[in-house]
């Protein structure tokens, strides 16, 4: 068991970033059900690409991609989405609600932004709401 846990550290050594961006979905699922929302599905991925959380509320289901961020020379975790991760993120929601024409809440593109200080303290968190629209790629 001990060997199997050294495995696991060393793996999340040689990529920071990915054990950066796994612990962000998980604070980002962690407050999404703590704010009322049902977790639909994580990491849906398709050739285009993934979304990190589908989570449903009050009629909404909420497409969220999780941008978490250690210090800020790079800017902000919220600055970080790009003209073509919002074209992609488009796409990718209306791909899974045709997968899933159960569903019949309205769809909605959130962002979850979280950012650390270089050492690691969580500086915030914050749920940004319909962050993703149409319109904002047009």
């Amino acid at each position: 068991m001990g060997d199997a846990l050294a495995v696991v550290a060393l793996k999340q050594v040689k990529n920071p970033r990915r054990t950066l961006g796994d612990f962000g979905e998980r604070l980002a699922c962690e407050r999404l059900l703590a704010t009322g929302y049902r977790i639909l599905d994580r990491n849906y991925r398709i050739q285009e690409g993934e979304i990190d959380i589908i989570a449903a509320r009050d009629g909404v289901v909420a497409f969220v991609e999780v941008r978490t961020r250690r210090g800020s020379r790079m800017g902000t975790a919220a600055q970080s989405i790009t003209r073509a991760k919002a074209e992609r993120l488009v796409l990718l929601a209306d791909a899974y609600m045709a997968e899933r024409q159960e569903l019949t809440a309205a769809p909605r593109i959130d962002v979850i932004a979280i950012d650390f200080t270089s050492v690691g303290k969580l500086v915030s968190l914050v749920h940004i709401k319909n962050a993703v629209s149409a319109d904002w790629i047009e």
